[in-house]
């Protein structure tokens, strides 16, 4: 079992299983990854900032290694040897000894309760040596079309490159980036504060703050660039806000190439563009 501080809002539980299974070398599916609270993990930061893949994969990647110090400890106890000449080998999760002595991981783990109890590896990221976090670097290419009678702007199709480090649940990555693709064509296209000359806000709702829906999404293409962190034992790097940032500036050159519009004022909604499209054409 693995228990981790940081809450899961989409996919936490599974990329940090995964860098512990790989540490273990045992198979994924054999982890049962939970997200504990403050009495059973203590105080841990919150899941925020890209952070949680690379942070609090760190932690489980020290935790495992120190499960794996913990059961050559064991297994030297049980054998009756020097700790030194045990060793625990991650390529088919054995604990190796002198004269042939060898215990599988399960085999062990049977052996633990009657030879001193459970183990429990401990990490976090405040003692933990963490590595440098590696900057994250993305491309994004917007495709519109522009109705010269209305202002409004399509998104036809949309394609996100993005430098990942190493994509630890390939699948949970593309969504992230995805997401944040969506909401970063929102920014440019739609979602905006109005406020009336009281100071109240008067589109604080759903229907008058124009969020995208799904069939205001184009075809998505989403590319993953992997070069690892050298800063990560695994090569994570986070993903989680980079994609966000570039819809704005990518849509707003789609809209300069397709009618000659620089929109210096975002989100580029119908009426403010068809605004400079009468003057243009004026």
């Amino acid at each position: 079992t693995l228990t981790t501080g940081s809450v899961d809002i989409g996919g936490q539980r599974a990329a940090l299983a995964m860098q512990f299974a790989e540490t273990m070398g045992l198979p994924y599916e054999a982890i049962n990854s939970l997200v504990g609270d403050t009495d059973t993990i203590g105080f841990t930061g919150n899941t925020g900032g890209s952070r949680t893949t690379f942070a609090t994969g760190w932690a489980a990647y020290q935790a495992a290694n120190d499960v794996r110090r913990q059961l050559e400890e064991r297994a030297a106890k049980i054998w009756g040897v020097n700790v030194e000449d045990v060793n625990y080998d991650q390529a088919d999760a054995t604990i190796k000894g002198p004269d042939g002595n060898v215990f599988t991981f399960k085999e062990l783990a049977r052996r633990l309760p009657g030879s001193g109890g459970n183990i429990q590896g401990r990490a976090d990221v405040v003692s933990t040596n963490v590595g440098k976090v590696g900057a994250c670097y993305g491309a994004h290419i917007a495709d519109v079309e522009v109705d010269r009678e209305t202002g409004k702007v399509k998104v036809v199709r949309y394609t996100a490159i993005q430098d990942v480090g190493t994509a630890i649940h390939p699948a949970y990555v593309e969504g992230q980036i995805e997401g944040g693709a969506v909401q970063g064509i929102g920014m440019a296209l739609n979602e905006e504060y109005v406020y009336n000359e009281d100071g109240r806000m008067v589109n604080a709702s759903f229907l008058d703050y124009r969020m995208p829906v799904a069939n205001d999404l184009p075809s998505m293409e989403t590319i993953l660039v992997e070069v690892p962190n050298p800063g990560h034992p695994f090569g994570v790097r986070g993903v989680g806000e980079v994609p966000i940032v570039p819809p704005l500036g990518a849509i707003s050159n789609a809209i300069y190439d397709a009618v000659g519009i620089r929109v210096r004022d975002l989100p580029a909604s119908p009426t403010r563009l068809l605004a400079e499209l009468m003057e243009q054409k004026n």
